[in-house]
C-alpha cells in the first residue's frame, strides 16, 4: 500500500510471445508482493506470437495485477484489436496516430479515493512510421491529463535513442516518468532528470533472451548474412522478466528513484 506519500509504479518491459507471458505469469504476482508495488503498467504488443495481444491474454495480464496494457507499432498487426479497443479503455495505442483511429493512447486509473493516475502511451517517428509528432501531442494530451492528477506515466514506444533523450528532456518536471520501450534492450542509463522525471531510454524485455530482440537467432542470421526474407519465428532460451520500479511523491508528481529488474525464470 501507499506509504510515505510515496506511489511505488512496476513497469513491464515489452512482453513477447508465449515465452514472454508464461514468464509474466510465473514472476509478476511475486514481484508485486516483494517489492510492495501500487500500481503496475505493462507493454504488451508483442504478447500474440510477436504482434499486439488477444483478448484472453489482455484478461490474463489484469488478473495478475497489471493496471494498463500499453502498445506500441506492432498494435496494429492484430486487428482483433479494433474490437478489443472498443470493450476495454485500460488497453492503450499510441495517442499520436491520426485521430481517426479507433482506440485511445491515454487512461487515467483512480487507485483510491484521492488519488489518480495517468498512462500516456507515444510512439516515435524516427525510422519508423511518420505519424503525428509525439513531442506535440504530448504537450497537448499533458496539459490535460494534469488536470486530473501530477502522477502521470509515459510509455514512448520508440526506435532512436535520440528521440527518446530529447523526450526526456522536454517532459522533464512535467510528467513522473518516461519509460522507453520498442528496441528490446534494457539499457543502464536510468536516472532521476533534474526536474524530478524519472528516465530509461528502454525498459527491456519480458521474454526468451538467447535471441536476436525476442526471435530466433538463426533466423535472424540469415537475414542478415543473406539478406534474403525469412519468416521470424520466436525464441524459446532464457525467459527473463524486465522491469523498471519507480518511486513518486504523490502530492507533486516527482520521482525520487527508479530501478531496473532482470529476474530468470525459474
Amino acid at each position: 500500500m501507499i506509504s510515505d506519500n510515496t506511489l511505488r509504479t512496476l513497469f513491464v518491459a515489452d512482453v513477447v510471445g508465449k515465452p514472454g507471458y508464461e514468464v509474466l505469469t510465473e514472476i509478476l504476482p511475486s514481484t508485486i508482493d516483494k517489492y510492495k508495488i501500487d500500481f503496475v503498467i505493462a507493454n504488451g504488443e508483442n504478447t500474440n506470437n510477436g504482434k499486439g495481444i488477444t483478448e484472453s491474454q489482455a484478461e490474463r495480464f489484469f488478473k495478475l495485477g497489471v493496471d494498463v496494457i500499453t502498445g506500441g507499432n506492432h498494435t496494429w498487426e492484430n486487428w482483433k484489436l479494433k474490437e478489443l479497443f472498443q470493450k476495454e479503455d485500460r488497453i492503450l495505442r499510441p495517442a499520436n496516430y491520426p485521430e481517426s483511429n479507433i482506440g485511445t493512447g491515454v487512461k487515467t486509473i483512480q487507485i483510491r479515493d484521492d488519488l489518480k493516475v495517468s498512462v500516456l502511451n507515444l510512439q516515435g517517428r524516427t525510422f519508423m512510421y511518420p505519424i503525428d509528432c509525439p513531442f506535440q501531442s504530448a504537450n497537448k494530451l499533458i496539459e490535460e491529463l494534469q488536470k486530473e492528477s501530477p502522477l502521470i506515466f509515459v510509455d514512448f514506444h520508440a526506435e532512436a535513442t535520440a528521440e527518446k533523450i530529447a523526450m526526456g528532456w522536454y517532459l522533464d518536471g512535467r510528467v513522473s516518468a518516461i519509460i522507453g520501450t520498442h528496441t528490446h534492450v534494457q539499457t543502464a542509463d536510468e536516472r532521476i532528470l533534474p526536474k524530478g522525471t524519472a528516465y530509461i531510454t528502454d525498459a527491456g524485455m519480458t521474454g526468451p533472451h538467447d535471441s536476436v530482440i525476442g526471435m530466433n537467432i538463426d533466423i535472424a542470421l540469415h537475414r542478415f548474412l543473406k539478406q534474403t526474407p525469412r519468416k521470424f519465428e520466436l525464441a524459446t532460451e532464457n525467459n527473463r522478466f524486465n522491469a523498471i520500479i519507480i518511486d513518486t511523491n504523490i502530492n507533486t508528481g516527482q520521482s525520487k528513484s527508479i530501478q531496473r529488474l532482470s529476474l530468470p525464470k525459474d
